[in-house]
């Protein structure tokens, strides 16, 4: 249901609305045609009822739950990747002098790209930043083997260690970038949720129950839905990581 969407928050608000919407004025509408709720089985159904809007309410919950603790995971990475940029940085200086001022540009420029990796949302501009910065990390390495090959001692190898976790930062964080929210959890989570209201709507017990009050579900539930894709959505949404710790890096750097 909610697969091909889950980059496009405000669509799936719109879309989880209308459809919930729809499903709680069938319950109210036509299932009652059919088979009107009489009182002898108000209470079982009512334990029917609560028990569904419980299961919904908990895996909402435990949705937001992975959500936010990947939006977490990515902040993580992001100060892990400044960090270890910037140690690379400075152990550069154990290298040759002209080794150390060419892998201090690269690395100016691989910083560059990294903060517009967090910063691009065009899918176009995206694979320019991608192969860009795989071009870096190939540069990077050769800079920086040919003096370890050139002078295999202790010192040297602690810049080749910090260059391998600059690298390293790179692939974990871009993992943490493509770990969402399964498909197959949305669609289980949509699934409780049209179930949840199509016995709210069969619930209801008056015209005026059948109107504007049957509203106010799906709008809730719409509304938790929206706020779990945008946390769990990286480049869609207005909830984004910043690339702050890279930025503040780039900016303590001198000009040039």
């Amino acid at each position: 249901m909610f697969g091909p969407l889950s980059s496009q928050p405000l669509l799936i608000f719109a879309v989880s609305f209308v459809l919930l919407w729809l499903s709680a004025r069938t319950g109210f509408s036509v299932l009652r045609r059919r088979r009107r709720l009489d009182e002898d089985a108000r209470d079982d159904f009512s334990v029917v009822l609560a028990a569904t809007l419980t299961l919904l309410g908990l895996i909402i919950g435990f949705s937001f739950s992975m959500a936010v603790s990947r939006y977490d995971q990515r902040k993580n990475y992001e100060e892990a990747e400044a960090n270890a940029i910037g140690t690379e940085l400075v152990r550069a200086g154990l290298l040759p002098a002209a080794d150390a001022a060419k892998v201090r540009v690269l690395l100016r420029t691989y910083l560059e790209q990294r903060i517009a990796f967090y910063l691009t949302r065009d899918d176009e501009a995206l694979r320019a930043v991608n192969a860009r910065t795989a071009q870096l990390q190939s540069d990077l390495w050769s800079a920086i083997e040919g003096p370890a090959r050139a002078q295999p001692t202790p010192i040297v190898a602690l810049a080749v260690a910090g260059m391998n976790d600059v690298l390293n930062a790179q692939g974990y964080t871009q993992a943490a970038w493509w770990n969402r929210i399964p498909n197959a959890a949305w669609g289980l989570m949509g699934l409780i949720a049209l179930c949840s209201n199509v016995l709210v709507g069969y619930g209801a017990q008056s015209a005026k129950s059948g109107g504007g009050m049957l509203l106010i579900l799906p709008l809730v539930v719409s509304i938790a839905f929206l706020l779990i894709a945008d946390i769990d959505s990286p480049r869609g949404g207005l909830i984004h990581v910043a690339p702050q710790n890279l930025r503040s890096l780039l900016e303590s750097l001198p000009p040039g």
